[in-house]
């Protein structure tokens, strides 16, 4: 069977379908379910979003990457034929995922014994672990679809060019690119870098309560969103999208206020117009109500974060890394797309039934999977 190249390669950013953008009137004024918490329901119950792998499931992990390894095959080779986790190991992931999937949203997974394993033994694993929850998606132009939340002494004030996860900067409330985002820390900083999120949907609620007319701004597809020179032959180097939208009965959200802030180059070349200060301050009543609502957890090594791009937004605190010869913070990032036929959720865009859909793709970009920062 021949497969066609949207199966092949990610996505990429796509506008929405205009005929399925529901107006702002259609929207529910309050979202109930699972999918909407408060940060108090889940402070004092940390058995509610953390969960440990026992010393047999680890067994069983190392034990799958030996075999994979004996296989010779590479990292992007990497899928539940290549690299296929014992049948426990499945079990225990596949009950998180519908957690992640149509639940609370986030998950904290403990213990994986990283400072033992060499990187490429963490990232096989890590990639393997990801394939029960999704299939990866590129996360950058040069088609990363491991990537590396890593200081590269960039200077984050550079937003236009500059991805903040390469900076030691504040990363605000956002979401990413994809269906999930799993991040796996190997080293933590010396101060900061610690973890935020928050449930969109109580965020929703929130604002509809309070502040209807920011609610209002949010659910109207004229933001423009900077693809920061990621961009594809015959692409303009933006995208125009809504903040939240209603589809398919659910309400979803895309956000990233850095990607948002960095337009000013395409605003004074006439591109395109500017935000309006309504608008403006939309984003800052976005942030600050994501804040007084967040729940804050720390990140160990050895363990995973994940976290639904359609219902939950996370942020991250500034932070000092530490000096050499020591390591600096690093955590490996997978982007997951979670398909609709694999259960994910129904999306305004047109690549909404695309098993790759979402991510950053430029051009013909083949998907590489390096072992650090680059």
């Amino acid at each position: 069977m021949t497969i066609s190249l949207t199966e092949q390669l990610t996505a990429g950013q796509l506008e929405p379908v205009p005929e399925l953008i529901q107006p702002y009137e259609n929207f529910p004024k309050k979202i109930t379910g699972p999918t909407v918490w408060s940060a108090e329901d889940f402070r004092s119950r940390p058995d509610l979003w953390q969960r440990k792998w026992t010393p047999e499931l680890i067994a069983q992990l190392e034990e799958a990457f030996d075999k994979f390894e004996a296989s010779g095959k590479t990292l992007p080779e990497i899928n539940r034929d290549t690299f296929p986790l014992p049948s426990q190991v499945a079990e225990f992931l596949l009950s998180i995922r519908q957690e992640i999937v149509n639940g609370q949203g986030f998950i904290l997974i403990e213990g994986l014994p990283v400072t033992e394993w060499p990187v490429f033994k963490s990232a096989a694993i890590y990639l393997a672990i990801g394939t029960l929850f999704g299939v990866t998606l590129s996360q950058n132009g040069k088609g990363h679809i491991l990537g590396h939340v890593k200081d590269l002494g960039n200077d984050p004030t550079q937003i236009h060019k500059v991805r903040i996860y390469s900076t030691t900067a504040r990363q605000y409330f956002h979401c990413d690119a994809g269906d999930i985002v799993g991040l796996l820390c190997l080293h933590k900083a010396l101060e900061g870098g610690e973890s935020d999120v928050v449930s969109a949907q109580n965020l929703w609620n929130t604002l509809q309560a309070e502040r209807p007319d920011v609610a209002e701004l949010l659910a109207k597809p004229n933001w423009y969103f900077d693809r920061k020179g990621e961009v594809s032959e015959g692409q303009n180097p933006w995208v125009q999208r809504a903040v939240f939208y209603f589809h398919d009965g659910r309400v979803l959200s895309h956000f990233d206020p850095y990607f948002v802030k960095s337009i000013n180059r395409h605003v004074e070349a006439g591109l395109i117009p500017g935000h309006s200060e309504a608008q403006l301050e939309a984003i800052e009543v976005l942030e600050q109500t994501a804040q007084r609502l967040s729940l804050h957890m720390v990140l160990k090594v050895g363990d995973i974060q994940f976290v639904p791009d359609t219902h939950v937004l996370h942020a991250r605190t500034a932070y000092k890394d530490h000096l050499p010869p020591a390591p600096r913070r690093h955590l490996l990032r997978l982007w997951l797309a979670t398909p609709e036929s694999q259960g994910g959720w129904k999306r305004p865009f047109p690549d909404s039934a695309y098993t790759k859909r979402g991510g950053i793709q430029v051009n013909g970009q083949v998907e590489t999977c390096p072992l650090d920062a680059e």
